[in-house]
C-alpha cells in the first residue's frame, strides 16, 4: 500500500531521499544531474528544496521512500493561479506499481485546495512519464529540441504540458 505524506522538514528523511535521488539518476531519469551523482550532491540538493512556495510529497511503501514529487506554487503577483509539478521521481524498484500516479494525483488535489487552476510541467519527450501525464489530462503544448541532457550527457528533447483544473 502506498502512503503519501507531505514533508515539512528534510533532516529526518534526508539520507533516504539522497539515496533515492542517486538511484533514480543512475537508472537514467533526466533530473538535471549527471551520472554518477555523488551522495554529497544528492544530500545537498534536499537542503534547498522546501520553501513557502514548494510543497514536497513523499510516497512510502512498507515504510520506505518509494518516490517524491514537488508542487511549486507560483509566487508571481499575476500568477497566483498556477503551479508547477516538479521532480516526480520513483525508485526503480517501485516503478509500474502506481507510485508515480498516486503522487501526481495527490499533488493535483493539493494544487486545487491551494486555489491553483493551471498546472505546468516538463518532461523528456520520449520518456515513460508522458503516458502518465496524458492519462491524467495534461495537454502537450510544446516540444523543445535538446532541452536537457540525460544523466549520461546525451541531449534529449523536452515536452511541455499544462492542465486546467477548473
Amino acid at each position: 500500500m502506498t502512503e503519501i505524506k507531505e514533508l515539512k522538514e528534510i533532516k529526518t528523511n534526508q539520507d533516504e531521499l539522497a539515496r533515492l535521488f542517486q538511484d533514480v539518476v543512475a537508472a537514467g531519469a533526466s533530473m538535471n544531474f549527471l551520472y554518477p551523482m555523488s551522495y554529497e550532491t544528492a544530500f545537498r540538493y534536499w537542503n534547498n528544496v522546501l520553501s513557502e512556495h514548494v510543497r514536497l510529497f513523499v510516497a512510502f511503501v512498507n515504510d520506505e521512500i518509494a518516490g517524491t514529487v514537488q508542487l511549486h506554487l507560483s509566487d508571481k503577483e499575476n500568477g497566483q493561479h498556477r503551479a508547477e509539478i516538479a521532480k516526480l521521481m520513483t525508485h526503480p524498484n517501485a516503478r509500474r506499481k502506481g507510485v508515480a500516479k498516486a503522487l501526481l494525483k495527490h499533488s493535483l488535489k493539493v494544487a486545487e485546495q491551494e486555489g491553483r487552476t493551471l498546472l505546468l510541467l516538463d518532461t523528456e519527450k520520449d520518456g515513460p512519464a508522458n503516458a502518465l501525464y496524458q492519462s491524467e489530462g495534461f495537454v502537450l503544448y510544446g516540444e523543445i529540441p535538446s532541452y536537457s541532457q540525460d544523466p549520461f550527457g546525451i541531449y534529449k528533447d523536452g515536452n511541455c504540458y499544462y492542465k486546467l483544473l477548473k
